[in-house]
């Protein structure tokens, strides 16, 4: 087969009926900030570079490991040992040639949050579930800059979603992570995502969830299932097609027990009904740290 030249309109004509060729050249004008390559964060930026997005500012310090291979886009032999935004970058390259990327090979960080989030429409978190400190610093930049902000966890086999929009409740006003430890924070961060928590009554091995030892299992369908969810909402909140619900409001679908579950908890983590669940969740997270413990 003889080269193939690019042509942006050709290559994401396909994309139109869907969106109008007007708001495909809009979104050909947009730029958006990914903090995170890994889980679900190389997923994000190929899908986003498919729906046609012109420009991307992505970070990431991390290399690809063996045990990313079960859920990380990006994730080969070809490619173990290698940055993971520099795989990822060349893979969103080989989809768009004239895409527009800057690249942070540090991380984010509050040394280069401000150059990070220059120019950006829209977040996308996909930092490590535990990277608590520079997800907060990050989400609260957004609100002070007045950026949309999107969060798609992958939890069980599912997405849940939390949108942050501008003059409305920020990060920190829903999930009250200040002041606690960070086993505190991650039951906050959790439950915050999961107020349902529908993914609890499939865990085929409890041994395997341990917060305070930071470890979980994944799965590649739940990393894919973030992906199409954050694109829509992106395609949603940049395109001003309305239907956008906010934080304190969220969803979460869990294709295991094909079910959707809406969210609304007023005041976050802070809300009679979450302090109870909380608690809940404490002693059943407790429950399965300590049977992993008995089997050990």
């Amino acid at each position: 087969m003889g080269s193939v030249h690019f042509a942006y309109d050709a290559a994401f004509s396909r994309n139109i009926g869907w969106v109008t060729e007007a708001e495909q050249a809009a979104l050909h004008r947009k730029r958006i900030a990914i903090a995170g390559m890994g889980g679900v964060g190389g997923g994000h930026l190929l899908t986003l570079a498919r729906l046609g997005i012109g420009a991307f500012n992505i970070a990431d310090f991390d290399t690809f490991d063996i045990v990313n291979f079960n859920r990380q886009a990006g994730a080969l032999v070809s490619s173990l040992g290698r940055p993971k935004v520099e795989v990822l970058a060349e893979m969103a390259r080989d989809i768009n040639p004239e895409c527009d990327l800057r690249v942070f090979p540090d991380g984010v960080s509050a040394a280069n949050l401000d150059e990070f989030l220059s120019g950006v429409d829209l977040y996308v978190d996909a930092l490590d579930f535990f990277a608590f400190e520079a997800r907060r610093d990050v989400f609260a930049a957004c609100h002070r800059l007045g950026i949309p902000a999107i969060t798609a966890a992958p939890l069980g086999i599912g997405a849940a979603v939390l949108i942050f929009l501008p003059g409305q409740m920020s990060f920190e006003e829903y999930f009250r992570l200040e002041g606690c430890d960070e086993e505190e924070m991650a039951m906050r961060f959790l439950l915050g995502l999961s107020p349902v928590m529908l993914q609890l009554g499939y865990v085929a091995d409890p041994s395997r969830v341990n917060l305070a030892e930071r470890r979980g299992p994944s799965t590649v369908a739940a990393c894919q299932i973030c992906a199409g969810v954050t694109a829509t909402e992106a395609l949603k909140i940049l395109l001003g097609r309305g239907g956008v619900r906010a934080a304190p409001h969220g969803y979460q679908f869990d294709a295991y027990k094909n079910r959707l579950a809406r969210t609304w908890r007023p005041g976050g983590n802070r809300n009679p009904i979450q302090r109870i669940a909380l608690w809940i969740v404490r002693r059943q997270l407790k429950k399965m740290s300590a049977h992993g413990t008995s089997n050990g």
